[in-house]
């Protein structure tokens, strides 16, 4: 019986000595202190699509305000809509919002910049009433901004690690 005990304690032993190996982070760890993502200040078009998107370009980053930033990310964001179904009245049932979002990530000190591009696509019902119908395509318009930050936060992650 002592020997399996022995034996379990080694297992676990080895078991941590190989999760600390491996760069393991528990989930809910704080992130690195020097993350270079949080050390992004972001620029956006002032409209209220680009700020939205500013604003979740900011959480999805975690920016921290009090640091000096290392890279400056700009977007330029580019909106269209299109109906989709017809009633019998010939108005739209439902909208289609495509949303581009060109972006550049420029080193604070200088260097090469690099650029990018997402598009998403979202859809919201057509409501007759003038403030459901605004409600809807501000809510389509935040749902593809937290699309669109997330898209290019896995960008930026992306070309930070190729440098």
């Amino acid at each position: 019986m002592r020997r399996a005990a022995i034996l379990s304690a080694l297992a676990v032993l080895g078991a941590a000595a190989g999760l600390s190996a491996c760069g393991f982070t528990p989930l809910y760890a704080d992130p690195a202190v020097g993350s270079p993502l949080r050390r992004i200040a972001v620029i956006g078009q002032d409209d209220r699509l680009g700020y939205r998107l500013r604003e979740q370009l900011e959480d999805a980053l975690a920016w921290d305000r009090s640091a000096t930033p290392l890279y400056r990310l700009e977007t330029q964001v580019r909106q269209s809509r299109r109906p989709l179904g017809r009633r019998i009245d010939d108005t739209a049932t439902r909208y289609e919002l495509t949303v581009k979002a060109d972006w550049t990530l420029t080193p604070a000190t200088g260097g090469t910049p690099v650029s990018g591009s997402e598009t998403v696509t979202t859809t919201y019902a057509a409501a007759d009433q003038p403030y459901a119908a605004i409600a809807a395509q501000q809510d389509g318009e935040e749902r593809a901004a937290a699309e669109l930050a997330r898209l290019i936060r896995l960008d930026v992650m992306q070309a930070l690690a190729a440098r």
